[in-house]
């Protein structure tokens, strides 16, 4: 990929929106697939009560709406004010109080496993039906639209085109129950399970003109050096991405 185009990919502007000041993609189509559109404000002649205690609005109890959810609240019921990164926001914007605790639970995807993910982390990687692996580094590109492996080969796969991810806890093998498997990015994500460890993920994605999915399957190497526990903390990481994939294309 050119200089140019990489530049084009990662370009941002500032606009102004009602609900605050957002930097987004200069080019819509390059944004994050982790991104929320912003929310259709509830209309005020629609809104004569809190839609959260139901107190009535008036001059004094003035009407306010939850950027996240486009709902009209009281100011005790929407007084806090939370980041809200995957609308772009550069400044904290007032949120209802269950927006909020969602808002505070994805700031760790963004304050850990994102940072995880961009680093990348190293492979053992087969595509198709392949039996010789590629030692590859596996990272997500800076504008969160594809994962990047490069290797002695170089290949990059849209987040958008993914279909199914799979992951592999220590001490199991493909098809047993303790896969955890994700169709379509459809599902929740596991629990922790103590000490196990991710080892691995399989992957199916389409490319355009191809009948039948690709897959690709990524196994952590068995070296003594760190290698292998970064590479379970970048598999820990795409877990968090799955879930936040699923909701994005659930709304």
């Amino acid at each position: 990929m050119s200089s140019g185009v990489a530049a084009r990919r990662d370009a941002k502007k500032l606009v102004r929106s009602p609900s605050g000041l957002r930097m987004v993609p200069e080019h819509r189509a390059f944004g994050s697939p982790f991104g929320l559109e912003e929310p259709q404000w509830v209309p005020d002649k629609e809104c004569p009560r809190c839609m959260q205690c139901d107190a009535k609005f008036d001059f004094i109890t003035r009407k306010h709406h939850c950027r996240r959810c486009g709902k009209c609240f009281c100011d005790r019921c929407c007084s806090q004010k939370v980041p809200l990164r995957r609308m772009c926001f550069v400044d904290p914007v007032r949120q209802c109080a269950e927006c909020a605790l969602v808002s505070h639970r994805e700031a760790e995807f963004y304050d850990k496993q994102l940072k995880v993910l961009l680093s990348g982390a190293t492979f053992l990687v087969t595509f198709g039906d392949s039996e010789k692996p590629e030692t590859m580094v596996c990272r997500l590109s800076n504008n969160q639209r594809c994962l990047i492996l490069d290797g002695d080969s170089h290949h990059e796969i849209e987040i958008a085109h993914v279909c199914t991810v799979q992951i592999l806890t220590e001490g199991f093998t493909p098809g047993e129950k303790d896969i955890h498997t994700y169709t379509s990015l459809l599902g929740s994500l596991p629990a922790s399970e103590g000490s196990t460890r991710a080892t691995g993920m399989f992957l199916q994605y389409t490319v355009p003109g191809a009948e039948a999915a690709t897959q690709l399957r990524l196994m952590a190497g068995e070296d003594a050096n760190g290698s292998k526990r970064q590479a379970a903390a970048w598999l820990v990481a795409m877990h968090k991405a799955t879930k936040l994939l699923y909701e994005s294309r659930d709304q």
